[in-house]
């Protein structure tokens, strides 16, 4: 076929995924390689834009098309579409350019009506399998189609069930399906005011307009959203001839795993259901058996499917996510796909493919999802904590969480909102709680397997998910669930440990992970590749350290005020704040500088060998001090007592303290009395922390400690702040130091983060031996947001509307911020071109933000200490995508 809107699978290639969709592309790929793949074709997403483009309806001329496409499918069947002998029945699926596993539209059986139903159990001798294929068509279809809500057909095979005193589907018998086909159409007639349609072509055209549809349904959207896919793609719509699964003990269905998804571990991993159809096993109705079992029930066929999957993963250098069916003995490949994988199975995955010969390094790095390094290094279960063992299911998904009991996804967004966290208990999840799931620290279902769909989203969010938990009794109306004699209620609290399928009641003291022997491995490739050096934030020498085992080079931020917060400092600070003369706050200084030249010390020490940029105090002074209306609330209780004379002294203190906050409160904090202004305008604080840096410096060299301090001036906007700033550290290293000034090497730098030092970095650089774009402030003054504000109020509403593609202050804009950042490396370069830059804001942890930084030729990024291995990737994937800086 010559259409680029309707494509036979032997028409397409992998290489066709942004027209065909993953799973046509892969479908295309399988026919060509010769595997037992169904035949059919695909409508592409090209249809699928036309489709909203016209106003949601049919682009002209694209029915035919399918139709005509079908013809062709029932000459290679021999079967007849609508025909009552030998009847065709096909499948509608979704199929995105990126995997949204569950979050579209399927409908299988299409083709089924009361004729057809009649020759297919004719033709099959088994009525039972025929009306129970039929009565999943119109489940499907009128949830798919008509919107009716699943729980209401469940409800009716429910009482269908208690009515026959059966628990098992597949006991029931043709005339019991008979029965509920008729309460099915009832339904649907009574809740969509239509019926469902004998004629097939219209239960065709209909689907795929459904389907169409459920690219731009709720969970899709938000599944989208938590995955940065473009809304614009739009979804492909696979027609495929149906193979039966549920004809009887001699067929199947199943997902299987080429490795384990969980950890990476070489060996076939998956499920399977005799005589049932695939939406079983993901939909966790019933609970499947481990793949290893078919190979005792179905030698044959488990031989078949080894060797396909061995086939599969070679030809795509990748573990495959594969759905297969048995009928009647028969293997079928219904789709592959690149498998969802934890982050821990991602690393090992690719180190193992890189030591097999699959990939080379370079391959095996640039495949990294830098992102999921964020959810690496899971937290775990204490081993000397004492646990109150609940139940245990299956350990889908890794790592440990703490939180509140929710029953449903709606609360668990909800709670989470107003800063609790919650675990989702659900007897299973569907599509429709992926909102539910994102907000939740981690999701048990007391149904469902290791390939549900709670444990498919869980694994790719690299939250903690423990599944098929039969323990657990769901009772969702009273919000409670039991297990055993134990009562849990919506919100108590209970811990997850996805690693080993551990449900525990209370909270739970976790431990902090550690970095596996494969991420260390692959971390060193990285770093053998990378140009951009890495950095970390740090403010104390626990997180110097850790940030050191991380791997980082070297510290791009410490903040010296957060030095200032703790509780035996804060008074001395408030007395250096609250003095009246010079001599009063020198006097409150003289105790914070030795303060000060120990936290250096220990800093200098855990970073020995690498630099460390300190910068200066930054914020304005009002934030150490009591909020005025605490102050005031204080005040008014004095008033009231009745015995106030007693309280005089008291008093005036508190007035005094009042005094000074309402004279040190500013219209707008952030551009006013801070940074260098504040060094500027007193002097003797910036010369105090000088002073305790380069005590510091002498002491940790005595020690054979190597140090390299980097002095960072913040907020400078004009040259001369940064003039008067430099003669004040050089006065204090020349007084520390004396004739040792010349042996001790040492910098001293601003931090860009106003526009205008950006612009007029030229001139900024005569007295700057480094820059360090401040990008989280730059981001604030080059867009006029107030980030505490623009986050609470309408950042979400633009990002979600388009008025902006994502939030700035985690994604460096770069078409505004990182012009200003490239203008002022350019201008800096030109004085002096060995000129070290970096940036130590948020940015700096993230990959497309750590991209443009190796593009503008920036020397390092600085982030917190775990987002450390994922900069190092993310840093030599910029190489390999950009080449050399």
């Amino acid at each position: 076929m010559t259409s680029n809107r309707v494509l036979f699978f032997h028409e397409g290639n992998a290489g066709m995924k942004h027209l065909l969709g993953g799973k046509g592309a892969n479908l295309a790929e399988m026919t060509n390689a010769g595997l037992p793949v169904p035949p059919g074709f695909t409508v592409t997403t090209e249809a699928c834009r036309a489709y909203y483009a016209g106003g949601q309806l049919l682009p002209e001329g694209l029915f035919v098309e399918i139709r005509n496409a079908l013809m062709k499918v029932e000459k290679l069947k021999g079967q007849s579409f609508g025909g009552d002998e030998n009847p065709l029945l096909v499948s509608v699926r979704s199929g995105s350019v990126n995997s949204m596993p569950g979050m579209m539209d399927t409908i299988l059986n299409l083709g089924l009506n009361d004729v057809t139903v009649e020759a297919l159990a004719r033709q099959t001798g088994n009525p039972r399998f025929a009306y129970d294929c039929y009565r999943r068509l119109i489940q499907m279809f009128g949830n798919v189609v008509f919107e009716i809500e699943g729980l209401y057909f469940e409800s009716l095979l429910h009482q269908l069930k208690l009515s026959r005193s059966i628990e098992d589907d597949k006991d029931l018998p043709a005339e019991a399906w008979m029965e509920l086909i008729v309460s099915y159409k009832q339904l649907i007639e009574a809740k969509s005011r239509k019926t469902f349609p004998q004629n097939v072509y219209t239960q065709l055209e209909l689907a795929v307009e459904a389907v169409f549809r459920s690219w731009n349904n709720h969970r899709a959207i938000v599944y989208r959203k938590a995955y940065n896919i473009p809304d614009y793609q739009g979804t492909a719509v696979n027609i495929q001839s149906m193979v039966f699964g549920n004809m009887g003990d001699n067929c199947g269905t199943g997902v299987l795993f080429t490795r384990n998804p969980s950890t990476g571990a070489k060996m076939l991993y998956g499920e399977y259901l005799i005589n049932a159809q695939g939406e079983d096993v993901v939909a966790g109705v019933r609970t499947p058996l481990p793949i290893a079992k078919l190979e005792q029930e179905m030698p044959a066929v488990f031989k078949q499917l080894v060797e396909t999957a061995a086939k599969l993963e070679a030809h795509y250098k990748d573990m495959q996510d594969i759905e297969f069916t048995v009928e009647n003995g028969s293997l079928f490949i219904l789709q592959t796909r690149n498998g969802k994988r934890t982050a821990q199975a991602a690393v090992k995955l690719a180190v193992h493919f890189a030591k097999e010969g699959i990939l080379k390094r370079e391959e095996a790095l640039a495949r990294i999802e830098v992102e999921h390094l964020d959810k690496l290094l899971h937290r775990a279960i204490d081993e000397d904590a004492k646990l109150d063992v609940l139940a245990t299911g299956l350990p889908a998904s890794p790592g440990a969480a703490t939180g509140q009991v929710v029953f449903d996804a709606d609360k668990s967004e909800e709670w989470v909102r107003e800063g609790r966290r919650v675990v989702l208990v659900s007897a299973e999840t569907s599509p429709e709680d992926i909102h539910g799931v994102i907000a939740a620290e981690g999701v048990l279902t007391s149904r469902g397997g290791m390939t549900s769909h709670a444990a498919v989203v869980a694994r790719g969010m690299g939250k903690p998910c423990v599944c098929g938990c039969e323990e657990v009794r769901i009772d969702k109306d009273d919000a409670l669930f039991t297990a055993g004699e134990i009562t849990v209620r919506e919100g108590d609290w209970i811990t997850l440990d996805g690693s080993t399928g551990r449900v525990i009641l209370g909270g739970v003291t976790l431990k902090e992970p550690e970095i596996s022997v494969e991420l260390e491995e692959l971390l060193e490739w990285a770093d053998e590749v990378r140009d951009l050096a890495v950095r970390t934030n740090a403010d104390t020498p626990e997180d110097a350290e850790k940030a050191r085992a991380f791997g980082a080079e070297g510290i791009g931020l410490c903040r010296t005020e957060h030095m200032f917060m703790s509780a035996e400092r804060l008074p001395v600070v408030q007395a250096m704040i609250l003095a009246d003369t010079k001599e009063e706050r020198q006097r409150a200084l003289d105790l914070l500088l030795p303060m000060q030249q120990s936290d250096f010390e220990g800093i200098f020490t855990a970073m020995d060998g690498f630099p460390v940029t300190i910068r200066l105090l930054d914020p304005p002074l009002h934030e150490f001090l009591p909020h005025l209306e605490e102050l005031v609330v204080r005040q008014q209780k004095i008033l009231l007592v009745a015995n106030v004379h007693e309280h005089v002294s008291e008093k005036q203190a508190l007035d005094a303290l009042i005094r000074k906050v309402r004279n040190l409160q500013e219209m707008n904090p952030m551009l006013g009395q801070r940074g260098c202004r504040l060094g500027i305008l007193f002097p003797e604080i910036y010369e105090m922390q000088a002073i305790a840096i380069f005590h510091a410096v002498v002491n940790c060299k005595n020690r054979g400690i190597h140090v390299l301090p980097e002095i960072m001036i913040p907020l400078v906007g004009h040259a001369n702040e940064l003039k008067v700033m430099r003669l004040l550290v050089e006065g204090a290293a020349d007084t520390v130091l004396g004739p040792d000034n010349e042996h001790i090497s040492y910098k001293i730098g601003t931090m860009i983060e106003v526009p205008r030092a950006a612009l007029t970095a030229d001139k900024i650089a005569e007295h700057a031996d480094f820059f360090s774009f401040g990008t989280n402030d730059l981001t604030q003054m080059t867009f006029g947001y107030s980030r505490d504000d623009a986050e609470g109020k309408f950042l979400s509403h633009y990002v979600d509307h388009e008025i902006l593609p994502v939030n700035p202050f985690q994604v460096l804009d770069t078409e505004g911020v990182g012009l200003l950042v490239e203008w002022a490396v350019q201008k800096g370069r030109s004085l002096k071109p060995q000129l070290k830059t970096g940036i130590c804001g948020e940015h700096g942890g993230d990959k497309e933000s750590i991209f443009f930084c190796h593009n503008a030729g920036l020397d390092y990024v600085s982030c917190s200490p775990y987002r450390v291995p994922l900069a190092r990737i993310a840093a030599a994937q910029a190489k390999l995508k950009f080449g050399k800086q």
